[in-house]
């Protein structure tokens, strides 16, 4: 039950005081929302930043807490007045849930080529005490607007504040992923970002969240917070070398009928990597527990692959896994043994989103026609660019000569496919 006054409070080292109220409470205290407690925000990076153990539920109540706060400034501002009466109360929802349906270790499952985490949000929804506490609230069709505010779609003004270039996943998880790894480089201006957003006009006649121009400098120092921190923190190569092992153990697992998706969605961090330990012949999950990577064989820069080059490599985790097998064998190693990394998240950078400019007119930004002149997302683009690095990591020494992956990345799937067909690369050794 929750305490007189209808609401509960949260002491955080973040936010400091943080007030729950009684409906978000029940939904708290759910089964489904709890498994969060045990899901770490960060997958692996707690292997290079020891203090890097944070979880997803933290992250999602201080989500919740900047949702309380931008709606309460857009409240104060006027903002309101074109938005339907109950979407504030929804969205305030959908930031508390809006991580529901994570794998462990973060996104690593998804990039393995597993539902995406929107998707399985749709099963803990089914959840009898999440789908009661959820119509509680007396919201109309709470838990199908919620799904399709956390994916994406829910057409609500507000929609940008759950999902879009500032929406307030970012803002959490940035502040919040800097502070508990000890680095500098997630500092974000949440104030002036909060104070600065507005409900303005789209092109289509709609409403949707845009920012004032008083805001344009913090949400570039944002832009440059999210690059820092995907090169040095989300991206760092002992964590990309322990998110490939971990991919590979899993798909290993469900390919040899030992776990099933609908496991793993239901399972948490250190459930997970007990089923994988405890499987004979898992020798990656043994590795991964006494932190024995796999050493970097190759470390390209992300500017010094051709443009368009290695999608396949991030998109098509079956083919990769061809490929690596086919690698290892030339390189007298074995199955598993070699790994390939080139991960992107091609919107990381993304800002599409209106300006409102101090004389009340409104602007594109990004890649809206019509933004080109403004040249931030040129920028982005180019920041995109340079976090990302195409690897191979490897059980054991190898040289390879790096020309020769650019050389393999750069061909098309079906040209890759061929050479899978023929069994056999030629990787030049360095």
């Amino acid at each position: 039950m929750s305490p007189p006054g209808g609401f509960k409070v949260i002491r955080d080292p973040l936010w400091n005081n943080i007030e729950i109220e009684a409906e978000a409470l029940a939904v708290l205290d759910t089964e489904p929302f709890q498994r969060l407690r045990y899901i770490r925000q960060l997958g692996h990076a707690f292997l290079v930043y020891p203090t890097a153990n944070h979880t997803r539920f933290e992250h999602a109540v201080g989500t919740y807490h900047l949702a309380r706060r931008a709606l309460g400034l857009l409240a104060d501002h006027h903002q309101l007045e074109n938005v339907p009466p109950d979407d504030p109360a929804l969205v305030r929802l959908a930031c508390l849930v809006h991580d529901i349906g994570h794998y462990p270790f973060s996104h690593a499952l998804e990039e393995a080529g597993l539902p995406s985490h929107e998707e399985l949000a749709q099963r803990h929804f089914q959840h009898p005490e999440l789908r009661d506490a959820l119509e509680a609230t007396g919201l109309r069709d709470v838990a199908g607007r919620l799904r399709a505010l956390i994916a994406g779609r829910g057409g609500s003004p507000l929609q940008g504040l759950i999902s879009g270039s500032l929406d307030l996943d970012k803002l959490e998880y940035l502040t919040r992923d800097a502070r508990m790894c000890g680095v500098p480089y997630g500092t974000v201006d949440v104030d002036r970002l909060l104070q600065a957003l507005a409900v303005v006009p789209a092109a289509d006649g709609t409403w949707t969240v845009g920012i004032r121009e008083k805001g344009m400098s913090a949400l570039e120092s944002l832009l440059f917070a999210r690059y820092q921190m995907y090169r040095n923190v989300y991206w760092h190569h002992a964590v990309r070398s322990a998110t490939a092992m971990f991919k590979r153990a899993v798909r290993n697992a469900i390919a040899r009928g030992h776990l099933t998706v609908d496991a793993i969605a239901d399972s948490a961090d250190e459930e997970l990597m007990q089923t994988l330990r405890a499987l004979d012949d898992d020798t990656l999950a043994r590795r991964l527990r006494r932190r024995h990577l796999y050493k970097r064989v190759v470390d390209i820069a992300g500017e010094d692959v051709p443009a368009g080059a290695g999608d396949w490599v991030a998109e098509n985790p079956d083919l990769v896994e061809r490929v690596e097998d086919v690698l290892a064998r030339e390189l007298a190693l074995q199955p598993g043994e070699l790994l390939l990394d080139f991960p992107t998240k091609a919107k990381m950078l993304d800002v599409d989103m209106p300006l409102l400019k101090k004389d009340g007119t409104v602007l594109p930004l990004g890649t809206s026609p019509g933004s080109e002149q403004l040249g931030i997302q040129r920028v982005a683009n180019e920041l995109h660019a340079r976090a990302r690095r195409l690897r191979v990591f490897a059980a054991e020494p190898r040289s390879i000569a790096p020309a020769a992956v650019i050389e393999l990345v750069e061909r098309k799937k079906n040209e890759v496919e061929s050479e899978l067909e023929r069994n056999q690369f030629l990787i030049r050794r360095g």
